[in-house]
Order: structure tokens, then C-alpha cells, then sequence
């Protein structure tokens, strides 16, 4: 198993060790003990997200009740991305996006403070992912998946739900004081 530290300080993709031949493979898709070494979060729910091409789900946070997130995908192909909305961080409004696919096998950790969103880049993708907190919709904060401020350069012209499609742009929040504060 391979924990690689990307730019943004806290987000992991994980290259699990997996082990197969010609009747398939099996992997660990989460040991607590093997994790902690480098993700020092309990998760308190799992979650299944199944997409059809180009959907784009996010930018989603929350604040309070911040989730942290392990996500892997179990079918198909996404770019997943992460987003430090941390008041005060070093690299607040940065984003570190990444493919992740049901034959790569790489796992991402979102932490929390930061937003998670991704796109679908196949016909059809399955995301699974397990949760630092539960989910609680009065927290729940969804930023503008293009914000320019931002300037994520997603690899889809993106279908949205209508509540993606009314995100609100990074500023915005902060001005609000609806964003958690970099500790």
C-alpha cells in the first residue's frame, strides 16, 4: 500500500496492494489499522453514488459537521476533486483533481474543511465512500462547480442537478462566514 501526499496538505491518494491473477483480484479497500498511520479520522458512514457520463456532482461541503472522505470508485471512471475552503489556510481556494477508476484501484481522502466534487468520464461510474461525520443537510454548502476563482478545469462540459447549478462562489461564503476557519 502506497500513501502519496499530493499538493494540498492533507488530501492522500492511496494505491491500495492488490492482489490477483487470471480468476480476478482482491484488495483492502480500507484496514484501520494500515489507514492511521496517515488518516487519523474515524468514518461514520459509508455512501454509493452511481452517475451516468459527464454528470458532475458538486462542489459539496459542510460547515459545521465537516466530513472528510474516502473515496473509491468500483465502476467506471471519474475526476475527482478536492478544494481547500479553509479561512486562513496557505492554500485556501486551491484544488488537486485526480482519475480515479474501477481498474486503477487509487483511493483519494478528502479531510475535512475541504469541498469534494467529481465528473464522470465514462458511461457509467459507481463511487463509494465512507465519512468522517454524518451528513447534515442544514450544514451542507455547495460552491459554484466553475467558479473562476477556483478555476477547476474539469474534462467534461458537465450536466448538472439544479442544485449544483446554484452554487455560490468561494467568495461569497467566505464573505457570509459560512466556511470553516483553518486551525
Amino acid at each position: 500500500m502506497n500513501f502519496i501526499q499530493v499538493e494540498l496538505p492533507g488530501v492522500w491518494v492511496i494505491e491500495p496492494d492488490v492482489i490477483g491473477d487470471e480468476r480476478g483480484y482482491f484488495l483492502e479497500s480500507y484496514n484501520q489499522e494500515k489507514y492511521s498511520s496517515h488518516i487519523d479520522h474515524v468514518f461514520v458512514q459509508d455512501n454509493h453514488s452511481r452517475s451516468r457520463k459527464n454528470i458532475l456532482r458538486g462542489l459539496h461541503a459542510q460547515n459545521p459537521h465537516q466530513q472528510g472522505k474516502l473515496v473509491r470508485v468500483t465502476r467506471g471512471e471519474v475526476f475527482d476533486v478536492a478544494v481547500d475552503i479553509r479561512v486562513g489556510s496557505p492554500v485556501f481556494g486551491k484544488w488537486y483533481g485526480r482519475v480515479l477508476a474501477e481498474d486503477n484501484f487509487l483511493q483519494m481522502f478528502i479531510p475535512p474543511g475541504f469541498a469534494h466534487g467529481f465528473c464522470v468520464l465514462s458511461d457509467v461510474a459507481e463511487l463509494q465512500y465512507k465519512c468522517t461525520d454524518l451528513y447534515h443537510p442544514e450544514s451542507e454548502i455547495i460552491i459554484a462547480w466553475d467558479d473562476p476563482d477556483i478555476g477547476i478545469r474539469w474534462p467534461v462540459v458537465p450536466m448538472l442537478s439544479r442544485r449544483d447549478q446554484q452554487g455560490l462562489r468561494l467568495a461569497r461564503l467566505e464573505s457570509e462566514g459560512q466556511l470553516p476557519e483553518y486551525l
